[in-house]
């Protein structure tokens, strides 16, 4: 179809092309190898072909927006059908003869079925796609989807807040427009012989605009023409993604969920001094840069934050994209000196900083397996190396762990005080042999609205016959919220004072009662020699109910109840199951909350906010998640009791406070499900909860 001097523009056109996408590519490669090192990466080329199998297949996008996610997929199979198309349309252009219309019927032993199903499915698709493109267009340009927004509180680069994101969309839009009708014009152009059956659209618009070797010219470079342009344009965009997101899914994170990244890399190359965390971009892991690359910038990971719900300045989206725009200027804008100037001043507020919950939902959403969370804490625990102001609640909190190993300023002889008022011993993990060690925790231990709960926890497993001891003073705080705000120091320091009290004590395991406790010892402390298995409470309860050691005597029927589930115990750990078994043990009404396990709703305590001092304005976590507790139960209550059930002891406070502050008081209780066992099993007098009137 080409003439030798088309042919001949043809291939310069396409070497610039590939050689501008070359530059391209090496100069986000070159970005990303400038990285602090990253924990070893094991079995790459493996995790590299699953990443691929589950970039192709689309899995990770529908963790949330079903609806969008599946009208994406149909983009994304239609770009993919788009490579073999475009590779025959170069075909049909240097090969004499070389036609697909009509079944191939010009080409000698053609497979006439075969070529027929090419057809009608690149045909169906590229109807598919100019219909997709088009609501993804409506979407960010007609109707302004809010969830493709960023607060006016939150950090944006100049250029996004300029509409540089809104450009590169348009840009590709444009493309897949143009390209795709411009292919559906070149095989209309080709119809002489009128409709082919297996050409659906083209045969239509052959209708309209009929057959025209000149037009088949005209369509087929402007079809080609725009993937010479577009290709190389796609390494200089938002849309990147395209080609990293499988890369980064290949790499992403191997280690527990639980276990955050150390302060320093643990390997030293080429003799380089680093300080703990991160105040340029490529103190960040390369990992971490190449998050930015692969960010599909769809705001998925803004959705789920809490912190972002209450209407503070923190965007997990908008860290990333502020990474990507900064990088960007420093190498295809030719500013890198850009690269020197602090993370808190072009990627993300210092407010936004310390506005974190370090729930971890951004990174469990993310279709890309990218890490804001991590990038925070790093930014954290360079902000405290450098000397910034803290939160006096915070500031008052490190000094007491510090002094104490407690956040609450009690004194380390008063942590075991609620197990000297038992009406039986409590054993001495230090001083004489245990089975189950079990590490209360600070907040089950001083709260005083949290002991009692903490004492029937002490109940059930004494009347369970389980072999069990606590530290009393010897135990410190675990430290997992202490190095999650960023004082790693700290958190070492707590972590050598209760590995030298877990040296005292002979035991078999250990049995948590806060999910905090429970992430850290069971994901961290390993690092630093621990070497038992960690359960949490209601793991533990669960098996004792298993074992024939609690039996319910009294089914709980006439209670209604939703459950939460904490994000250190769920979302980072999986423990989803043991709660819910125990409550279907029980016989209480269950009903689920529309947030529930994976997709839980922050209470908002995590990474420190339980500490600070200050208020932030606007509904709390905990506050909202009261509300879909009670949406959830509905209206016109059965006459039974409605309770809001709690397996942490940071939620039991934070939920109590929330029924409160929402004047909810009288609708629904908020009881950690040790009490409804208590009542089940008969170790208390049940209690009885006031009903809501039908």
């Amino acid at each position: 179809m080409l003439t030798t001097v088309e042919k001949i523009i043809f291939i310069i056109l396409a070497l610039t092309s590939v050689g501008f996408t070359y530059h391209g590519f090496k100069t986000i490669f070159d970005s990303i190898r400038k990285g602090r090192s990253a924990p070893e990466l094991k079995n790459v080329p493996i995790n590299l072909v699953k990443a691929a199998i589950t970039v192709l297949f689309q899995r990770t996008i529908f963790k949330a927006r079903k609806g969008l996610s599946a009208i994406h997929m149909g983009l994304f199979f239609g770009l993919i059908t788009y490579a073999f198309v475009n590779l025959i349309d170069v075909l049909e252009g240097f090969v004499p003869g070389f036609e697909l219309i009509y079944g191939g019927k010009n080409l000698s032993n053609a497979p006439t079925g075969l070529v027929n199903a090419f057809n009608l499915i690149s045909d169906v698709m590229s109807g598919f796609l100019l219909i997709a493109i088009t609501v993804f267009f409506v979407r960010r340009f007609i109707t302004k989807d809010k969830a493709l927004m960023y607060r006016d509180n939150v950090l944006l680069n100049e250029k996004v807040k300029a509409g540089a994101q809104n450009s590169d969309s348009l840009t590709v839009d444009v493309f897949v427009v143009m390209h795709v009708s411009a292919h559906l014009m070149t095989q209309a152009f080709r119809l002489n012989e009128g409709p082919d059956p297996f050409m659906p659209v083209a045969s239509f618009l052959n209708s309209i605009f009929g057959a025209s070797q000149t037009g088949v010219h005209v369509a087929w470079w402007i079809s080609l023409g725009w993937v010479m342009f577009i290709i190389p344009y796609l390494s200089r965009s938002k849309h990147t993604h395209f080609f990293m997101s499988p890369i980064n899914l290949g790499l992403a994170k191997q280690n527990p969920r639980g276990q955050l990244d150390p302060a320093v890399p643990l390997k030293v190359l080429n003799g380089n001094h680093h300080d703990p965390g991160a105040k340029h971009i490529h103190d960040l892991a390369w990992t971490r840069v190449l998050d930015a690359y692969a960010c599909v910038q769809c705001n998925r990971c803004q959705d789920v934050c809490p912190a972002n719900f209450q209407g503070r300045p923190l965007s997990p989206s908008a860290l990333e994209v502020n990474k990507r725009y900064l990088l960007k200027e420093a190498t295809f804008g030719s500013h890198p000196d850009r690269l020197l100037l602090p993370l808190t001043e072009t990627v993300i507020s210092p407010e936004a900083v310390w506005s974190c919950t370090t729930c971890y939902a951004c990174v469990r959403v993310c279709p890309v397996g990218n890490e804001p969370m991590a990038d925070i804490v790093d930014i954290r625990r360079r902000m405290l190396i450098d000397g910034a102001e803290l939160d006096s609640g915070v500031q008052n909190a490190l000094q007491s762990l510090a002094t104490n190993g407690n956040w609450m300023s009690k004194g380390k002889r008063l942590r075991g005080k609620w197990a000297k008022d038992m009406e039986f011993p409590v054993k001495d993990a230090t001083a004489e042999p245990v089975e189950h060690l079990w590490f209360v925790g600070d907040t089950a231990s001083f709260d005083e609205r949290v002991v009692p709960n903490t004492k029937m926890v002490a109940r059930i497993f004494n009347q369970a016959g389980l072999d069990f001891g606590i530290m009393y003073k010897e135990e410190s705080n675990a430290g997992n919220d202490v190095r999650r705000v960023g004082e790693e120091g700290l958190f070492e320091q707590l972590v050598e004072q209760n590995m030298a009290a877990f040296g005292k004590a002979q035991f078999q395991r250990i049995v948590t009662t806060d999910p905090h406790s429970f992430n850290t010892l069971k994901n961290e402390y390993p690092q630093f020699g621990s070497q038992w298995e960690v359960k949490h409470y209601t793991v533990t309860l669960l098996r004792l109910f298993e074992e024939g050691k609690l039996t319910v005597k009294n089914k709980l029927s006439h209670y209604k109840v939703t459950f939460h589930d904490p994000c250190y115990l769920g979302r980072y750990n999986g423990g989803f199951t043991a709660p819910r078994k125990l409550l279907g043990l029980l016989g209480v009404e269950f009903i689920e909350m529309p947030r529930n396990c994976e997709n839980s709703f922050c209470c908002g305590a995590g990474g420190g906010q339980i500490w600070m001092g200050k208020v932030a304005p606007g509904e709390r976590p905990a506050e909202n998640r009261i509300k879909e507790a009670l949406t959830t139960f509905g209206e016109g209550a059965s006459g039974k009791a409605q309770l809001f059930i709690v397996t942490c002891p940071k939620d039991m406070i934070m939920y109590s406070d929330a029924v409160k502050t929402t004047g909810n008081e009288g609708k629904i209780e908020v009881r950690d499900i040790i009490q409804l066992i208590a009542e089940a099993v008969g170790v208390e007098e049940p209690k009885v909860a006031e009903a809501v009137p039908a």
